[in-house]
């Protein structure tokens, strides 16, 4: 790789994103390993665990920044700025999408536009992440290291762009990331903490950021990887959609996707009895507290066709 290639790439990880592509040719296909050169970086600071103490408080920071930081992913870039499954307040809106950010999840205009794009394309040649197609790693990962996947699509997302406060964490997605890794360590350093937790900084950075924010990618990509190969169909969809109870219970409710291709204009995504959906309930209570409003449920016809 030539030295002005690797500058180009470099200074991806600053400037804005370029322009949507018309198509994806095979160039805007490759992946870009140095401009993805943080993302591998964080997964390689995972051996500080190694290098810190363990603490019983590690498993419940571990647990809780994973679990609210997926609520974001699941309950907002998904259910919400993909699906519009429920009504917010655009104060509501700007908070639930800056939770999503620090799961260094890119901007919650990427996520939607990204993810509309996969449902009218799903398990075609023009579904850019799908295992049916392009095979599983590829799917799980490779997909979005790509210049094809690294600009926001706004032609899929016109009723999101008119509002400049999205549009400016879109291009700053990763404020709120490097925040919350920058919060914990501080938290973990203040004497209150390590009085109550008996944790400390690199502690809380490990295990509140580091380790689950790579757990939270993966478990995100497994929706388009092992949903889509693995589990059971309960509905005759066009793709290979899959309901799959581990990656359920990996994304709180997001693994019965199935369900979710066939009828994706519900906050619900466990239909049936024992299809456990966490981020519906959750979701549910915000709605009983008056923080969000049109809860969309599942039809009954829907349900009909299932059974």
């Amino acid at each position: 790789m030539s030295s002005n290639r690797l500058i180009k790439q470099a200074a991806e990880w600053v400037k804005p994103a370029p322009e949507a592509f018309d198509l994806p040719s095979e160039s805007a296909q490759k992946v870009e390993w140095l401009r993805c050169l943080p993302f591998m970086l964080l997964h390689l600071s995972a051996f500080a665990v190694f290098f810190c103490s363990f603490a019983p408080a590690c498993i419940a920071i571990f647990a809780i920044s994973y679990v609210v930081r997926m609520f974001g992913i699941t309950g907002f870039y998904h259910r919400y700025f993909s699906h519009r499954t429920f009504k917010a307040s655009r104060f509501v809106q700007f908070v639930g999408a800056a939770l999503a950010c620090t799961s260094g999840q890119r901007g919650p205009l990427w996520w939607a536009a990204h993810h509309r794009m996969h449902h009218r394309h799903s398990d075609t040649d023009e579904d850019f992440h799908s295992p049916v197609k392009k095979g599983f790693f590829w799917s799980h990962m490779f997909w979005f290291m790509t210049a094809y996947a690294y600009p926001t699509y706004t032609k899929q997302i016109p009723d999101w762009k008119r509002y400049p406060e999205l549009m400016w964490l879109n291009r700053f997605d990763w404020i709120p990331f490097v925040a919350f890794g920058a919060v914990l360590y501080a938290c973990g350093e203040t004497a209150v903490a390590a009085e109550w937790f008996g944790a400390t900084g690199l502690q809380w950075l490990v295990w509140g950021f580091i380790l689950p924010t790579i757990a939270l990618y993966h478990a995100t990509f497994s929706v388009n990887s092992v949903a889509h190969v693995w589990g059971s169909r309960r509905y005759n969809t066009k793709d290979q959609s899959r309901n799959n109870l581990v990656v359920s219970l990996l994304t709180l409710g997001e693994g019965w996707h199935n369900n979710h291709h066939f009828f994706p204009g519900t906050a619900q995504q466990g239909f049936f009895k024992g299809e456990i959906d966490p981020t519906f309930k959750i979701l549910c209570c915000l709605e009983k507290l008056g923080i969000i409003s049109s809860l969309k449920r599942v039809p009954g016809w829907v349900k009909d066709k299932g059974t």
